[in-house]
């Protein structure tokens, strides 16, 4: 009887000291509130150049400030396209070697709204590619020629994917030696939104180049991150095309903020410089955050800044 008295008292034991162990290893995860969270300035107007100072109340984790100006606006944090951009290319090239005058007719420049994206010869020659080349300045010898900066604009308002191929084609075989190569040094490709917002499109490391033969097998440009260069061919007529990756020309980049605070810091003002004139719609962003969730508060401002 006393045994199983002991036996019933050791279990009760143990459901306790389990109960307040699993208790005790619970963790919380409440988070601080941000009620008192608050930005104020001492004026709604600045000139340009006077340091605007924001004085910060509450105590949140993490603060990220956007300014307002351009790439630093809180409304367009998710915004990945915008109808209406202009684009504009521009490149580097030099013909070397070879005869004098250079031969320019050998360097051409195409654009394509309608190639279907497969990177095939036979959807390279059905897509319809518009020569721009007259467009561009060739080098006639110099070194880092430029081409100037292309409108582009006129395709972009199709509002269909572009791509863009270089292409070096012969007419005539001549020995190595009278042959000029060609070198492209730089590729630039550009939109720029109705706000003035620039977004890179693509540069000659990241244009996702595909070097096409049509014609003389044994040569083909050579591709690098840094440059595109022909390869003289003395026995056959050549036909040779790199072809960028596709882009959206009314693609643009996410505005991002800037963070100023972090958990492990404490922040009472942050100043802020306007270079230029504008009304400007100033946004703080604090959060709270754990392993389970996070609360977020959006504090507004609007600034006016003058000359």
């Amino acid at each position: 009887m006393v045994t199983t008295k002991l036996y019933k008292m050791n279990k009760l034991i143990i459901a306790f000291v389990m109960f307040f162990s699993l208790a005790s290893c619970q963790k919380t995860y409440e988070l601080g509130p941000q009620d008192d969270f608050s930005v104020e300035t001492e004026k709604t107007s600045y000139k340009v150049g006077e340091p605007v100072r924001f004085i910060v109340k509450g105590k949140p984790d993490n603060i990220v400030f956007w300014s307002g100006e351009v790439g630093r606006k809180y409304e367009f944090r998710k915004r990945t396209a915008v109808e209406g951009n202009s684009v504009f290319l521009n490149f580097n090239t030099f013909a070397q070697f070879g005869l004098m005058p250079i031969d320019q007719s050998v360097i051409k420049v195409y654009v394509s709204t309608d190639f279907n994206g497969k990177y095939e010869a036979a959807s390279v020659r059905s897509a319809t590619w518009e020569d721009i080349t007259d467009k561009a300045v060739l080098s006639s010898g110099q070194d880092q020629t430029p081409s100037g900066d292309i409108d582009l604009s006129s395709f972009a308002a199709r509002n269909k994917s572009m791509a863009i191929a270089m292409v070096y084609k012969t007419t005539v075989i001549k020995p190595e030696a009278q042959q000029n190569r060609w070198v492209v040094r730089t590729f630039n490709l550009r939109s720029v939104n109705q706000q003035g917002e620039q977004t890179i499109l693509a540069t000659m490391a990241t244009a996702g180049w595909v070097a096409f033969n049509f014609s003389g097998p044994a040569t083909n440009w050579s591709i690098t991150s840094a440059q595109l260069l022909t390869v003289r061919n003395d026995t056959e007529l050549d036909d040779d095309w790199v072809v960028t990756k596709q882009f959206n020309p009314n693609s643009t980049l996410p505005d991002i903020g800037e963070p100023i605070k972090n958990i492990s810091q404490k922040l009472t003002e942050y100043t802020k410089v306007y270079s230029r004139a504008g009304v400007y719609k100033v946004t703080f962003v604090a959060t709270n955050a754990n392993l389970e969730r996070s609360t977020t508060v959006v504090k507004e401002l609007e600034l006016n800044i003058t000359q």
